[in-house]
């Protein structure tokens, strides 16, 4: 290091001092703010009530009271919201006490002098607020030290763009409060900070790492034009990141009108929910809403079915020995995740309107109250002009009036009389006091007879209470039948063979209270179609994950369900590893309302994996790795099966010895992974990661691959590749082995062939053959 770059730390470190010392200045007057409102907040709910005045004999001074209720109320929960405030600053300047901030730019506009602009995660100014001391790296400014190298740059604010030149980008290294290094680069984030961050072990959860955003990946954060913004991503390129951090910019940039229960995003599974659950806090914002499409889905369908999850969906496909039988299955998940199934369920909600509606009878004690036949002749007395929604609710209403006269003329049946015996002192009391209530001088009943008839209709109320919720919440329609019959009509797309497969087990299965993964969708879109669920204003940017593993049938209908959002798409087309995935979708971005950004550039994996994968990836000569080197994946070859078991054991201590905080064995179904826990679980340490598992810590993991998606470990050990057969089982491989960060070792059977293994040039791995 020059003496001229050592004087330069040395004036870094001086501002880095002072900047550090003025946070723990701010950091004392908070936690005195904190101690005051909190003392001030903690006697408001000691004296609550005698602060509250309490009358309740005039209707004035029930107002009165009603109006000192509320401002009590509101001052409590005003100090409340201070503290929570406090506490959250509190919480980012403990981060930027040791790490204050990790970029600089001089920036020049026309006619003015440079100034020097210090980036963080987030802002922070002089004790007067007047002066930034650090940006927030989601600053418009910021935008410079993402964008550009030295030279002409400009960057856009809501008040129009800002031009200038960019005279110095330094990027540093601070750790407890001491910068280690300091870079002046000319390109975006330069290789020295990279590798540091990359060099490390993987955590349990992924980071939020601001200091590392590239160029392409900053595009894709401040992003705030398009409807619709797709995003292709080559596996490692930081895609999920870079959309987290967007979800912190818009939260910053539309503060006064965006919160982060606005957001939602559906992730692949919901141990990838728990991987990502830190990014957000760490940047200061909370996590928007969370969930996968399948609970989403299960919310919309109701519980009268037991739906499939697409993981046991996949592990049927994965599994099934038989060809004919695996074709059939498959045929039918790719119609029924189709535009055109799509289609034609709109055509069948069509003539729905005219004719086709399918109710339940609504019954009390095995007696038809209101038949099916009656419901299906009123629902079409009613205008076909008006929606099918509209009619129901109209059917409803008239269900519930017509339940009401079934309810009175019920109170004179003998059931009745048998459950006024069984009843407890509190129901004859209330009836009593109701009854006392009612009488007046003049009435020809007397107290018992009203406290009958009283007791009459509480029992009768509460037998019917499940029916009106029932009519309420549309039970009489028969949805399954409803949906059944929507394959009454051959579709041209396929054979005979397939279409009687299709209808054959879709029937089965809903006399089974079934529905299988590709089903779920499509009932509930109909279900939604039957009841005219509004769709949903509240959530004004949605984020999807692994966009790929998305039907065009899911896709539209998400659009259906959230036609005022922004939606972000993220996804690789070397992942697509279920039977419905769309890969048309991320291929092209071409209406009006759609950006398309590509990732090319991949920075989990060393340059050693990332070679070792390109064979198996579409267009993989495309896929650029960074410059981060390591050891060339280990292939190992075994007489069978048994003796990878028997060898795994000591691939794990040995990566344990390397440094290797997170490793993952990775198998092709769930039940490979059983059977591979089952082996290793006696050694200790060993965890086994189901579709159920909501939450991803340190150590050795066994998993199928598909729930691998989108998580990265230190070290990977595939099990068995030789299992990886077909074209359909290429992405899994892939997926499985761009997991690895630092090292990768994969076992397969000799003799028996692996097409994409096979495919992998020699000299892209190291190979080592096992005898016993």
């Amino acid at each position: 290091m020059s003496k001229k770059d050592i004087e330069e730390i040395s004036k870094e470190q001086q501002r880095a001092d002072m900047v550090i010392h003025e946070i723990g200045k701010k950091i004392d007057k908070l936690e005195g703010n904190k101690k005051d409102v909190g003392g001030d907040a903690g006697h408001l709910r000691e004296t609550f009530w005698e602060d509250v005045t309490v009358n309740f004999d005039e209707p004035d001074d029930v107002l009165e009271t009603h109006i000192s209720l509320r401002q009590q109320a509101e001052l409590l929960g005003e100090r409340e919201r201070s503290i929570g405030q406090i506490h959250k600053q509190l919480k980012t300047l403990e981060k930027l006490k040791y790490s204050p901030y990790f970029g600089r730019i001089d920036f020049k506009e026309d006619q003015e002098d440079a100034e020097a602009i210090y980036i963080g995660i987030t802002s922070f100014m002089d004790q007067n607020d007047e002066n930034f001391y650090i940006y927030d790296w989601r600053a418009p400014i910021s935008s410079v030290y993402y964008d550009y190298s030295p030279g002409a740059a400009s960057y856009k604010t809501p008040e129009g763009k800002i031009d200038g030149e960019l005279q110095l980008k330094r990027q540093f290294l601070i750790r407890d409060g001491k910068i280690l290094n300091l870079f002046d680069t000319g390109v975006t984030i330069g290789d020295e900070l990279l590798l540091e961050v990359l060099g490390t072990n993987a955590s349990s959860m992924m980071k939020s790492i601001v200091a590392t955003i590239q160029k392409e990946q900053n595009r894709i954060i401040r992003n705030e034009t398009s409807k619709y913004l797709i995003v292709q991503g080559v596996a490692g390129s930081g895609k999920t990141s870079a959309a987290l951090q967007r979800v912190a910019f818009l939260l910053y940039r539309h503060r006064d009108t965006l919160k982060s229960d606005n957001i939602m995003l559906f992730s692949p599974n919901p141990l990838f929910n728990s991987y990502v659950s830190t990014v957000l806090p760490e940047l200061g914002e909370e996590n928007m809403q969370q969930t996968t499409w399948h609970e989403y889905i299960l919310n919309r369908v109701g519980k009268s079915f037991d739906v499939e999850d697409p993981f046991t969906q996949l592990e049927a496909l994965l599994s099934d020995e038989n060809e004919q039988s695996s074709k059939l299955r498959l045929a039918g998940i790719q119609y029924k995740s189709s535009l055109p199934f799509k289609q034609h369920l709109d055509e069948y909600m069509q003539g729905l309107s005219k004719d086709g509606m399918v109710f339940k009878n609504i019954t009390f004690r095995k007696k038809v109250l209101i038949s099916k036949e009656e419901l299906a002749r009123k629902f079409y007395e009613l205008d076909d002009h008006v929606t099918i929604p509209n009619r129901m609710q109209s059917l409803k209403d008239w269900a519930q009036s017509e339940m009401r006269k079934h309810a009175k003329a019920e109170r004179k049946q003998s059931w009745v009389d048998e459950e006024m015996m069984l009843l407890d002192k509190e129901d004859y009391l209330s009836a009593y006091k109701a009854a006392q209530k009612n009488n007046r001088d003049d009435d020809e009943f007397s107290y018992f007879d009203k406290e009958e008839v009283v007791l009459r209709k509480v029992i009768v109320n509460k037998r019917f209470k499940s029916i009106y919720k029932g009519i309420k919440n549309l039970r009489f329609i028969d949805y399954g039948q409803i949906y059944k019959n929507a394959f009454d009509k051959r579709s041209d797309d396929l054979s005979d063979d397939e279409w009687t497969s299709i209808v054959n087990t879709t029937i089965v299965n809903l006399e089974q209270g079934i529905l299988w993964n590709e089903d779920a969708t499509a009932f509930a879109y109909l279900k939604d179609m039957l009841e005219g669920k509004k769709a949903n204003t509240g959530i004004r940017q949605v984020f999807i994950d692994e966009a790929q593993d998305y039907s065009a049938f899911q896709i539209s209908y998400i659009k259906q369900l959230f036609p005022y959002s922004k939606m972000t798409f993220l996804g690789d087309l070397n992942q697509a590893i279920f039977a419905h995935g769309n890969d048309e979708f991320l291929r092209d971005g071409t209406d009006e309302d759609v950006e398309k950004i590509t990732l090319t550039k991949s920075y989990r994996s060393t340059s050693e994996i990332i070679e070792f994968t390109r064979s198996m990836a579409h267009n993989g000569d495309e896929i650029e790795p960074f410059n981060r080197h390591g050891n060339k994946p280990l292939v190992i070859e075994v007489p069978n099966k048994k003796t990878i078991l028997a060898h795994i054991e000591g691939d794990l201590q040995h990566l344990k010895e390397e440094g290797n905080k997170t490793i993952a064995i990775i198998c092709k179904t769930q039940k490979e992974s059983m059977e591979v826990y089952e082996s290793l679980k006696g050694s200790g340490g060993v965890r086994l990661l189901e579709k159920g598992t909501i939450s991803y810590e340190k150590g050795i993991s066994v998993v199928p691959a598909y729930l691998a998606k989108g998580i990265e470990f230190d070290a990977v050990i595939l099990y068995n590749s030789s299992v990886y057969v077909n074209e359909m089982e290429k992405e899994l491989f892939y997926t499985a082995c761009t997991r690895a960060m630092h090292e990768l070792y994969v076992y397969r059977e000799e003799n028996i062939p692996n097409p994409f293994l096979d495919n992998i040039d020699k000299e892209a791995f190291r190979l080592k053959k096992i005898s016993n």
